[in-house]
């Protein structure tokens, strides 16, 4: 699992994929997103814009990131 520090009150979903190295660019972080292959606490997101906040953790693929 990846632990991910926010240092504000959030971060936009395809950012927080390209900060964690999980996706390449901002383009690859989107094509995921809309393809249906990123979960927010377990459900399916398809918002590239989701604000991603303390406590939520993301899963793609194998990998999870809980933001702390």
């Amino acid at each position: 699992m990846i632990q991910f520090k926010l240092e504000g009150e959030f971060i936009p979903l395809i950012q927080l994929l390209k900060a964690t190295g999980l996706v390449g660019s901002g383009g690859d972080a989107q094509t995921v997103v809309e393809d249906g292959l990123v979960k927010t606490n377990g459900e399916v997101e398809f918002r590239k814009r989701y604000k991603v906040r303390v406590g939520d953790i993301i899963t793609f693929g194998e990998n999870k990131i809980e933001v702390i």
